[in-house]
């Protein structure tokens, strides 16, 4: 025996719908609005300023970076323009995911047979590397870096 569709019911389906909807969507904002800040640098006017300058002068260098992650280790090789391992300082990366930041982490690197190698556990998925380095000189060379890791 069917039971009769009221005008009472279809809008409590119609309602509880459209409530649902719009409780999934709030979750979902608020989720994105805490897990990524969304902020690269603080002005963007101002960063833009030297941006030419800071490429230049990190071209000049003529290094450049291979990067690996093996056996739960972050290895980076810089190299001149010659191909020999460069001994860069103040070498600082976080490693992080794209979309949040609750799993960044800032490994400490060591220099050892001409690379940088930092114990880092990074689950599979893909990570990204903002990293910083120095020359001699005080020039300073950043690149961001995407990282696949195989699980």
């Amino acid at each position: 025996m069917a039971r009769e569709l009221t005008g009472a019911k279809v809008f409590a389906i119609t309602a509880g719908a459209f409530g649902l909807i719009i409780a999934v969507n709030v979750l979902l904002a608020v989720k994105a609005v805490k897990t990524f800040p969304g902020l690269e640098v603080p002005n963007s006017y101002v960063a833009s300023q030297s941006f030419d300058a800071e490429r230049a002068a990190q071209q000049k260098l003529g290094w450049t970076l291979d990067y690996r992650y093996e056996d739960g280790q972050l290895i980076l090789s810089f190299r001149d323009r010659d191909g020999k391992p460069v001994e860069a300082s103040n070498v600082t990366a976080l490693v992080g995911r794209t979309t949040e930041a609750a799993e960044d982490k800032t490994p400490a690197f060591t220099y050892a047979n001409g690379d940088f190698a930092a114990r880092v556990d990074l689950e599979k998925g893909r990570w990204m590397i903002l990293l910083e380095a120095r020359a001699e000189d005080g020039t300073r060379f950043h690149q961001r870096l995407d990282l696949f890791v195989k699980g």
